[in-house]
C-alpha cells in the first residue's frame, strides 16, 4: 500500500487522539534510517522517542528475538516462569545503582506501568500515600502517571479529575530562572502547604527531564534531594525511562551524581524497540507488598526479555557508552556553533548524547515555540524526523541512535542547519 492509501485508512479507523499527524508510513528501517511505503528514505533523529539507542534492528537484538521465538512466546511469567525473565532481572539488579547490595526487579510493559508500580511499591514499603513530583516532568499517560506529569497540554487536558495525594515542586532550571536553592525551597513549601513529610511516600524525579526539555538536575541538587529524603524517611525514585540505557554516556543518568536512589524505573531503550519496562530497587522495599500484588499478563514477555539481554550485551561489548560521550561532544560543538551564528538559537546543552537546544525570540529572549515547530516541519520536508519538547515547547531534542554512522549524523545536522538558516537566518 502507498503512503496515501495508508493515511486514508488511518484517518478513517485510528482514534484522532492516537493518530500521528505524519503522512509517511515506515516500511523498513536500519540503524538510523527509515524507508517509507513509497520508498523515500528518512534520517531518524527521533529514535522512536528515545527507544532506539542501539538503532533500528540492531543485529544482536534481532537474532536474540528470533532465537527466543523458536522457544517460548508467552506463558505469563506469573503462571509459568521462564529463563529470560529471571536472567534479565539478575542483570538489571547487578547494573542498577540503587541503595543496598541486595536488589530485586519487576518487569512490566511500558514506562507508565513502571512508574505506577514504583508508586505502589513505595506506598507499601512506607505505609504512606503522598507522592511529590516536579514541574515539567513526564511520567506517563495512565491516570496515576498523568497526575504525576507536570504539563497539561496535550496530556491531561480532557480527562477530568486526577488521582489524589500527588503534589509538585519546581524543577531546578537555571536557564528559566529556577536555581537549586529555589527548587529545594519549593519542596519545603510543599511540605508546609500540601503534605507533611511523614505522609510522603516518595519523591520522583527525572535526573534529566525528557518531554520537559532535556534539562539536567545538577549533582548537587540530587545529592541534596537524597539527604532530604533520608531526613524524612522518604523513598527517592529516579525515573530513567528516557535518560537510561546509555543516552547520557552512562547506563543511567543518576550515575553522574553519585546518588543512589531507592528505586529506578526504566523502559524505552531497555529492549531497543520491544515493549518492556522495569522497576529495580532495594530488595526489602521491592518485597514490601504481598504475593500476587505486582505483575501483569504480558509483563516481562520472553521476546522482550531476550531483546533486553542482547541490549545489555551490546552496551558492554560495543563501547556504546563511549559512543554516547563522543556523539554528545559532537552535537554540543555543533549546537554551540549555531548559537554563535543564529540569534534565535540559545541554551544548547547535552549530557552525553542527551542533547538539545532552544529557539528564542532574539528581541525579547522569550521562548519561540512557533519557530521550533516550523523548523521541525521544514526538517521533515527535507527528509529528517526531528522532535521538539519542553515546558515552553521551544526545545529541539536529538535522539539519533548512538550507533548511527557519522556521515548519517552529519547529514541530519546539515538538514537542521539549513532549516534554521531558511527560517531564522
Amino acid at each position: 500500500m502507498t503512503n496515501a492509501e495508508l493515511d486514508a485508512m488511518k484517518t478513517q479507523y485510528v482514534a484522532s487522539g492516537a493518530a500521528s499527524p505524519a503522512t509517511a508510513f515506515a516500511e523498513r528501517a536500519e540503524n538510523a534510517e527509515i524507508w517509507d511505503a513509497d520508498g523515500r528514505r528518512w534520517i531518524d533523529f527521533a529514535g522512536g522517542i528515545g527507544v532506539l539507542n542501539l538503532g533500528h534492528r540492531h543485529p544482536r537484538v534481532v537474532e536474540a528475538v528470533r532465537a527466543q521465538l523458536d522457544k517460548v512466546m508467552h506463558t505469563c511469567a506469573t503462571v509459568m516462569p521462564y529463563a529470560p525473565y529471571v536472567q534479565l532481572a539478575k542483570r538489571l539488579c547487578e547494573l542498577t545503582p540503587t541503595r543496598g547490595t541486595a536488589r530485586k526487579a519487576l518487569l512490566v510493559n511500558a514506562g507508565a506501568e513502571a512508574l505506577e508500580n514504583a508508586v505502589k511499591i513505595a506506598r507499601a514499603a512506607t505505609g504512606r500515600s503522598g507522592v511529590i513530583c516536579f514541574d515539567g516532568g513526564f511520567h506517563g499517560r495512565t491516570f496515576m502517571t498523568l497526575a504525576m506529569t507536570g504539563k497539561v497540554l496535550p496530556y491531561k487536558n480532557d480527562f477530568g479529575p486526577m488521582p489524589g495525594d500527588v503534589f509538585r515542586a519546581p524543577y531546578p532550571n537555571p536557564i528559566h530562572g529556577i536555581s537549586d536553592e529555589d527548587a529545594l525551597a519549593g519542596l519545603e513549601t510543599v511540605f508546609k502547604t500540601d503534605i507533611a513529610p511523614h505522609r510522603t511516600a516518595a519523591i520522583v524525579i527525572e535526573p534529566v527531564q525528557g518531554e520537559g526539555g532535556f534539562y539536567a538536575a545538577s549533582p548537587a541538587f540530587l545529592q541534596a534531594l537524597r539527604a532530604l529524603c533520608d531526613e524524612h524517611g522518604i523513598l527517592l525514585i529516579a525515573d530513567e525511562v528516557q535518560s537510561g540505557f546509555g543516552r547520557t554516556g552512562k547506563l543511567f543518568a543518576i550515575e553522574h551524581s553519585g546518588v543512589e536512589p531507592d528505586l529506578v524505573t526504566m523502559a524505552k531503550s531497555l529492549a531497543d524497540g520491544m515493549p518492556l519496562s522495569a522497576v529495580v530497587g532495594n530488595a526489602a522495599v521491592m518485597d514490601a507488598s504481598g504475593p500476587g500484588s505486582l505483575g501483569g499478563t504480558y509483563g516481562g514477555n520472553p521476546l522482550s526479555c531476550a531483546a533486553a539481554l542482547a541490549v545489555i550485551e551490546a552496551i558492554e561489548e560495543e563501547d556504546i557508552l563511549g559512543k554516547s560521550e563522543r556523539l554528545g561532544r559532537a552535537l554540543g560543538e555543533r549546537f554551540a556553533a549555531w548559537e554563535s551564528r543564529f540569534e534565535a538559537v540559545a541554551h544548547s546543552r547535552h549530557l552525553g548524547a542527551m542533547a538539545a537546544f532552544e529557539f528564542v525570540d532574539p528581541a525579547s529572549g522569550k521562548p519561540d515555540p512557533a519557530l521550533t515547530q516550523a523548523v521541525c516541519a521544514k526538517a521533515r520536508e527535507k527528509g529528517l524526523i526531528l522532535l521538539s519538547c519542553g515546558f515552553y515547547a521551544n526545545t529541539i531534542r536529538v535522539l539519533v541512535p548512538l550507533t548511527a554512522p557519522g556521515e548519517v549524523v552529519e547529514e541530519g545536522l546539515a538538514v537542521i542547519e539549513a532549516a534554521i538558516a531558511e527560517l531564522a537566518g
